[in-house]
């Protein structure tokens, strides 16, 4: 398995909805940041969308990839055929292994066999460009539901994008969506949180935090089934936001480093 980088760990300083620095981070940040980790792998998702670069910078960014030796991976979010067919036509630029998709609050509501079919409509498409679609469980996409749409897919180009802790949103702990989506996984998303009790005893918060310091056993996931060799494991977080944007920036950069230092030093990912 390769450590790898999304773009999801820099929420803030890349801009998030109405938070959005002065200077955003460029997929070129990003990728510089990768490679001054040592990390393998960059998976652009939806809040840096490749799309939106003009043909130089993705020139630009795709010659920087190969000299440094990081495979480049690309994401969208919602699922619309004629944007995954773009996604599908700019991962073979470059030279994408894995197109990422995050299935949202409409996609649950449609009915499985017309989505199934709108998949197979973009297999061969897939094929060719040799790109395998990984569908994450999105925070109101059930695992279960996910593991029914890919049955009717039924094709080894289409597999789960497994994020760790999404599904909580969907009423399931992490190893319950672990022990349902490990098997078709073919590509992971990691990160860790905590539970926080309200000071005040009204209930209590999920926050993120850096690899290591939360309830992720991260051991059980890595370890949940027989993974494909080439799989990327891609650290993200759930920073909170902070009144003061920089502040929050800051922190990307911290819990990157902490979090890097400790897939590496105590799981063993490269």
């Amino acid at each position: 398995m390769r450590l790898g980088l999304g773009t999801y760990a820099f929420r803030w300083s890349i801009g998030h909805k109405d938070q959005v620095p002065d200077v955003p981070m460029s997929a070129l940040d990003v990728l510089e940041v990768a490679i001054g980790h040592g990390l393998s792998v960059v998976q652009f998702a939806d809040n840096l969308p490749l799309h939106k670069l003009s043909n130089t910078e993705l020139g630009a960014l795709v010659s920087r990839a190969r000299v440094a030796g990081v495979t480049l991976e690309l994401g969208t979010q919602s699922f619309d055929v004629d944007q995954v067919r773009n996604y599908l036509e700019i991962g073979e630029k470059i030279g994408a292994p894995i197109l990422r998709v995050a299935l949202d609050g409409p996609d649950n509501e449609k009915p499985l066999e017309a989505l199934a079919a709108e998949f197979v409509s973009l297999l061969p498409l897939a094929r060719a460009k040799r790109i395998k679609i990984a569908v994450e469980n999105h925070f109101d996409f059930p695992s279960d539901r996910l593991v029914a749409l890919l049955r009717r897919i039924d094709d080894p180009q289409v597999g789960v994008c497994l994020d760790v802790a999404n599904s909580i949103c969907a009423g399931e702990w992490p190893a319950e969506t672990v022990g349902r989506l490990a098997a078709h996984t073919i590509n992971l998303h990691l990160k860790d949180y905590v539970i926080e009790p309200d000071p005040y005893g009204v209930g209590f918060r999920i926050l993120g935090c850096p690899l290591g310091d939360g309830r992720t056993d991260c051991a059980a996931v890595l370890g949940a089934a027989d993974y494909p060799d080439e799989m990327s494991v891609i650290l993200e977080h759930w920073l909170p936001g902070y009144p003061d944007l920089s502040e929050a920036r800051s922190k990307e950069a911290v819990w990157l480093a902490r979090s890097v230092t400790y897939a590496r030093s105590q799981l063993g990912l490269a």
